[in-house]
């Protein structure tokens, strides 16, 4: 499955979304490894902070059926400018080995991009202390 091809999966995704609120409708599919393909539309809610993002529903999705690793993820909304991941989108997006997050809107504008490149300098589990260095004595 091509770049384009998984634009057109995500456009078919996006019009199962529920943004009754803010008529700002996004769809995102996202390819595993294995080749499925998992969908995610963003789901609003009159408590605006419950919602949840296409993309984070995708990765959900995925992750349910047991997938840990994806080449690839696209994203469309009807937007001026290809729309980018927000800030919890592209923090869930650093989690797992995603190769290219594909940026499209529904004029036919396309962007590459890498989750490094959506989120520099990202929280990751190399911050956590593991059970080694929980143990290892400090000077401070």
């Amino acid at each position: 499955m091509n770049d384009n091809e998984l634009i057109e999966c995500a456009a078919a995704f996006r019009r199962h979304a529920y943004a009754p609120y803010s008529g700002f409708a996004v769809g995102a599919a996202l390819r595993a490894r294995s080749g499925k393909v998992y969908g995610g539309v963003n789901v609003e809610n009159a408590s605006y902070p419950v919602g949840i993002c296409a993309e984070r529903a995708a990765i959900a999705a995925a992750v349910t059926a047991g997938e840990r690793e994806f080449e690839a993820l696209a994203v469309i909304a009807d937007s001026p400018a290809p729309c980018a991941p927000c800030g919890m989108c592209r923090q869930v997006l650093v989690e797992f080995p995603i190769a290219r997050i594909i940026l499209a809107n529904t004029a036919g504008d396309v962007r590459v991009l890498t989750p490094a490149e959506l989120l520099p300098h990202a929280f990751g589990a190399a911050a956590l202390p593991t059970k080694e260095r929980e143990h290892e004595d400090t000077d401070c």
